[in-house]
C-alpha cells in the first residue's frame, strides 16, 4: 500500500514538470515570435546606418579627390611660373590631372560586387522617375540615376562608383558658373570695353549666329553622310545639329588672355577677345535654349516653320532683355542700399551683402525663367560702375580678390571635371566621321565669324583690325567651361550623348594646342606685346595730327550716354558725378538735395571716372593749369585765358605738359587726373615761368 502511494506521487509529480516545461516553452516560442519583428527591425536599422555611413565617406573621398587634383595643380602653376613656362596654362594642366584621375578610377579600382543583390525583371513600357517597390509590406522608394548597357550589368558596384564621381549638371549651372560670369562682368575694363564696342557686338551677337548656322549646316550635312554609310546609331536631327553649332561657339579664350595679360599684348586686341567672350557665352546660351524651344505645329517637331522660327525669335529676344533687365535691376538695388546706408562701416556685413545680392541674381533670374548666365554678367558691369565707388576701401579690395579667387577655383575645377569626366561617363559615343566633322566645322565657323565681320567693320573704324589680330583673334577662339556645361546639361539621347563626347575632345584640342601655342602664334604674327594699358591710352591723346580721332571708335553714341550717366545716373546711384543740384532742373530742387549725398558735394572736386577720356574725339576740351585755361576743339587749336600764364606757351609746349606733366583734365564738368608716366622728368620752362 505504501509502495502505491509512492508510485503515484511520482507520477504526478512528473506530469506536473512535464506540464511546467511545456507552458515555459510555449511562453518562450510566443515571446520569440512577438520580438522578432522588432529584432529584424533593429538589423535593418544597423545595416541602413552602415551604409549611410559608407556612403558619406564614398562622398568625402569623392571631394577629396577634386580637391588634391586642384591643389597639385597650383603647386605645378607655381613651378611653371618660376621657370617662366607658357607653354601650358593652368586649366590645361587641370585637365591632364583629371584624365590621369580618371584612367586610374575607370580602370585601377574595382569595387566587389554585392552577392546579396539580386536582379529581378518587371517589364514595364518607359523608365519612370522614381519607383515604389513593396517589400514584405513595407514601402521603398527608389529614384532613376541612368540607363546601364546591357554588358555593364555585372559591374553595378564599379558604375555606382564612377557615377558618384559624376557631379549633377546643376552644380555647374548653380553654382560654379556664377562666379565665373560674375567676374568677367566685374573686372571688365570699361575704358577699352567701350572703345571698341561696336566691334564686340557685332562678334559676339552677329557672329555667333553666323558660326551658330554655319556649324549646324556643316554637321548636318555630316550626319547625312553618316546615315548613308550606315555609321549613324540613332537619331539627329538638323536642330540637333544647330543646338551643337550654337553651344560650340560659346568660346572661353581664358587660356590666351592669361597670356595677353602676362605679356601686356595690345589692349585693343586684348578687349576685342575678352568683350567678344563675355557676351559671346551669354548669346550662346540663350541662343541654344531658343533652338531647343523651337517647337513646329503637327506631328513632326523637326520640320521647317516659319512661324515657329520667329517664335523662336521672339523668345531669343525676350529671354536676352529680360535677363539683362534683371541683371543690371539687381546692380542698381545694390548700389541704392549701399548709397543710402551706413554698411560701410561694417566692412564685413557689406561684402557679405554684395555677394550675396551678386549670386542671387543668377538663381532669380533662372527662376523666373530667364537666364542667369545674362543677368550675373550684367549685373557684374552694373556693379563694378556703380556699387563699387559705394563700397568702403576694404570691401572694395575684398569683393575684387573675393571673386578672383572664387572664378580661379571653379575654372580649375570644371577642366580637371572635363578630364575625369572623359573617363567616368558612362555613355559616351565616340563617331570618328562626327568627330572629324565637327573639327572642321569648329574650324570654318570661327573663320565665318571672324574674317567677314572684320572687313564690314574696317569700313568705318579709323583704327583698322589689322591682320594679325584677325589671325590672333582666329587662333584664339578656344573652347571651354560653358562649352563643356551647355553639352552636359542634357545627354538623355543618342545625339546629346555624341555631342557630348565630341564637344570634349574639342575643348581638349583648343586649349591644349590653341592655348598651347599662344606664345608663338603672337611672335609669327608680330603682334607687340609690354604694352601698358594706361600709358598707351594717355599717350595716344597727343600722337601726332591724328591725337583727336584715335577715339573715333566711341562717337556720337557713347557721347550721348557718358553725358546722361555722368550727369544723372552717378550721381543718383553713387557719391561719385556732380551734385544733382547742379544738373536737374531748379523745379526738382528737393528731389535733388534728396538723392545727393553729402560725399558727392566733398568728391565734387575729386572726380576721376574710368570712362571720360572715351569721348576726347569730340567737341571743346579745357586744359586747366592752376589759374590758366586751355580750351581745345575738335580741330586741335588751342586758346588760352588767365592770369599767371607769363610770356604765353606754345602748343608744343602745352602738348608736352599734357603728356609728362601731372595735370587736370576738366570736361564737361568732369576732373580727370591722368598719371604721371614716372619714367619722365617734370617739365620745366624757365624761359617762360611755367614750371609744373
Amino acid at each position: 500500500m505504501v509502495f502505491k502511494v509512492t508510485v503515484n506521487s511520482a507520477w504526478r509529480a512528473t506530469r506536473t514538470l512535464w506540464l511546467l516545461v511545456l507552458v515555459s516553452l510555449s511562453v518562450c516560442i510566443c515571446v520569440c515570435r512577438a520580438s522578432s519583428p522588432q529584432e529584424d527591425s533593429a538589423m535593418e536599422n544597423i545595416v541602413t546606418e552602415k551604409k549611410a555611413e559608407e556612403s558619406h565617406r564614398q562622398d568625402s573621398a569623392d571631394l577629396l579627390i577634386f580637391i588634391l587634383l586642384l591643389t597639385l595643380t597650383i603647386l605645378t602653376i607655381w613651378l611653371f611660373k618660376h621657370r617662366r613656362f607658357r607653354f601650358l596654362h593652368e586649366t590645361g594642366l587641370a585637365m591632364i590631372y583629371g584624365l590621369l584621375v580618371g584612367v586610374v578610377l575607370r580602370y585601377g579600382i574595382h569595387v566587389p560586387r554585392d552577392i546579396s543583390n539580386a536582379t529581378l525583371g518587371c517589364p514595364v513600357n518607359a523608365s519612370p522617375a522614381t519607383l515604389l517597390i513593396n517589400v514584405s509590406g513595407k514601402f521603398y522608394e527608389y529614384t532613376l540615376k541612368g540607363e546601364i548597357s546591357a554588358n555593364e550589368v555585372d559591374n553595378v558596384q564599379d558604375n555606382e562608383m564612377l557615377r558618384k564621381v559624376t557631379f549633377d549638371p546643376e552644380v555647374f549651372f548653380n553654382i560654379l558658373l556664377p562666379p565665373i560670369i560674375f567676374h568677367a562682368g566685374y573686372s571688365l575694363k570699361r575704358r577699352h570695353f567701350f572703345r571698341n564696342m561696336g566691334s564686340i557686338l557685332a562678334y559676339a551677337f552677329l557672329g555667333t549666329v553666323i558660326s551658330c548656322f554655319v556649324i549646324g549646316l556643316l554637321m548636318y550635312g555630316c550626319v547625312m553622310l553618316m546615315k548613308q554609310v550606315g555609321q549613324l546609331g540613332g537619331d539627329f536631327f538638323f536642330t540637333d545639329c544647330l543646338f551643337f553649332g550654337a553651344i560650340v561657339s560659346a568660346t572661353d579664350p581664358v587660356t590666351v588672355l592669361a597670356i595677353f595679360n602676362e605679356l601686356q599684348v595690345d589692349v585693343d586686341l586684348y578687349a576685342l577677345l575678352f568683350g567678344e567672350s563675355v557676351l559671346n557665352d551669354a548669346v550662346a546660351l540663350v541662343l541654344s535654349s531658343s533652338i531647343v524651344a523651337y517647337q513646329p505645329q503637327g506631328d513632326n517637331s523637326h520640320t521647317f516653320e516659319g512661324t515657329a522660327m520667329l517664335k523662336s525669335f521672339g523668345i531669343f529676344l525676350g529671354v536676352f532683355s529680360g535677363s539683362f533687365a534683371l541683371g543690371v535691376a539687381t546692380g542698381i538695388v545694390t548700389a541704392l542700399v549701399t548709397k543710402f546706408t551706413k554698411l560701410r562701416d561694417f566692412q564685413l556685413l557689406e561684402t557679405a551683402l554684395f555677394f550675396l545680392m551678386s549670386w542671387s541674381t543668377f538663381l532669380l533670374a533662372e527662376a523666373c525663367g530667364f537666364t542667369g548666365v545674362v543677368a550675373v554678367l550684367f549685373c557684374g558691369i552694373t556693379q563694378a560702375h556703380y556699387t563699387f565707388n559705394n563700397l568702403s576701401p576694404d570691401s572694395q579690395d575684398r569683393t575684387k580678390q573675393l571673386f578672383e579667387l572664387l572664378n580661379f577655383l571653379a575654372e580649375n575645377f570644371i577642366f580637371s571635371y572635363m578630364g575625369l569626366t572623359l573617363f567616368t561617363f558612362q555613355n559616351h559615343v565616340f563617331n570618328p566621321m562626327f568627330i572629324v566633322g565637327a573639327f572642321v566645322a569648329v574650324f570654318l565657323g570661327r573663320a565665318a565669324n571672324i574674317y567677314p565681320l572684320s572687313f564690314l567693320l574696317n569700313l568705318g573704324r579709323r583704327n583698322k583690325i589689322r591682320s594679325n589680330f584677325q589671325h590672333m583673334m582666329m587662333f584664339a577662339g578656344l573652347r571651354g567651361a560653358m562649352t563643356f556645361a551647355l553639352s552636359i546639361r542634357d545627354t538623355a539621347t543618342y545625339a546629346r550623348q555624341m555631342m557630348f563626347s565630341t564637344t570634349l575632345l574639342v575643348v581638349f584640342f583648343t586649349v591644349w594646342i590653341c592655348g598651347g601655342g599662344t606664345t608663338q602664334m603672337l611672335s609669327c604674327q608680330r603682334i607687340r606685346v609690354g604694352v601698358d594699358s594706361d600709358q598707351d591710352n594717355s599717350m595716344s591723346i597727343t600722337e601726332g595730327p591724328e591725337r583727336r580721332s584715335t577715339k573715333q571708335e566711341s562717337a556720337w553714341l557713347f557721347r550721348i550716354w557718358y553725358n546722361f550717366d555722368h550727369n544723372y545716373l552717378k550721381p543718383i546711384l553713387t557719391h561719385s558725378g556732380p551734385p544733382l543740384t547742379a544738373t536737374l532742373p531748379p523745379c526738382c530742387g528737393p528731389l535733388a538735395r534728396f538723392l545727393t549725398s553729402p560725399q558727392a558735394y566733398e568728391n565734387e572736386c575729386q572726380l576721376k571716372d574710368d570712362d571720360s577720356d572715351l569721348i576726347l574725339t569730340d567737341g571743346d576740351i579745357n586744359l586747366t593749369y592752376g589759374d590758366i585755361t586751355v580750351s581745345t576743339d575738335a580741330s586741335g587749336a588751342h586758346t588760352s585765358g588767365g592770369t599767371a600764364f607769363a610770356g604765353g606757351a606754345t602748343s608744343d609746349d602745352l602738348d608736352r605738359e599734357l603728356t609728362y606733366g601731372d595735370h587736370e583734365l576738366v570736361m564737361r564738368g568732369t576732373r580727370l587726373v591722368l598719371p604721371m608716366d614716372d619714367s619722365e622728368p617734370p617739365f620745366t620752362d624757365l624761359h617762360h615761368g611755367m614750371r609744373m
